[in-house]
């Protein structure tokens, strides 16, 4: 599938969900399958990306990728199947980039499905920070770089050939620091994370 290009980036900046987790912390469910608001979390991440302006989203599966297939509507999304999720969201990620060569996107802008408290309006700050295949950006809360983040193409080697373990493009963003395009998304989101039980009261 091709993108079309457009001023705001609509069109060339294709959405990318990391949603492969096991949720070892959370008695290994998967965090795709967590439920909120009746249905699996991966569905309202989808939605976010889509309300927020991606209007393709590619969604990297793991831990249960055949059950999440199955109980999970995600029509029109790109399913990518990263068989060595386990080895943490760098893994993930290079999936993910790697799924997009030959689609025509000249950005992607990475969220994470355990993160339920950022909604469009975050996504849609970030995709506006899109000028053409160099751009990085990224949401800030009170100036802390966080997610989502948006990649540029011209960077997705460098991210790809960095991206190990949990730390995903981390390094990368540290090492470009001068150039990242902060956000700020504070007054419009909440970064946290559903990392343990405690963190499942965030959930509806």
């Amino acid at each position: 599938m091709t993108t079309r290009e457009t001023t705001d980036g609509t069109g060339a900046v294709v959405g990318l969900l990391l949603a492969a987790g096991g949720g070892r912390r959370l008695g290994g469910r998967p965090k795709a399958l967590l439920p909120h608001r009746g249905r699996p979390l991966v569905e309202h991440a989808v939605r976010v990306l889509r309300e927020g302006g991606c209007a393709t989203v590619h969604v990297v599966l793991g831990a249960r990728a055949a059950e999440v297939r199955s109980r999970a509507s995600l029509p029109g999304c790109v399913l990518v199947d990263n068989p060595d999720w386990e080895q943490g969201m760098g893994s993930s990620l290079r999936a993910g980039l790697d799924s997009l060569a030959g689609t025509g996107a000249r950005a992607a802008l990475v969220s994470l499905v355990d993160q339920p408290g950022i909604g469009p309006e975050a996504v849609s700050r970030v995709l506006t920070a899109y000028r053409d295949e160099e751009t990085l950006a990224s949401a800030a809360y009170d100036g802390v770089r966080g997610h989502p983040v948006l990649f540029g193409a011209a960077h997705w080697a460098g991210i790809a050939a960095t991206a190990t373990g949990d730390r995903g493009a981390r390094a990368y963003l540290t090492e470009h620091r001068p150039v990242v395009a902060l956000v700020e998304c504070g007054d419009v989101a909440r970064p946290f994370d559903i990392d343990t039980e405690a963190d499942l009261s965030h959930l509806e």
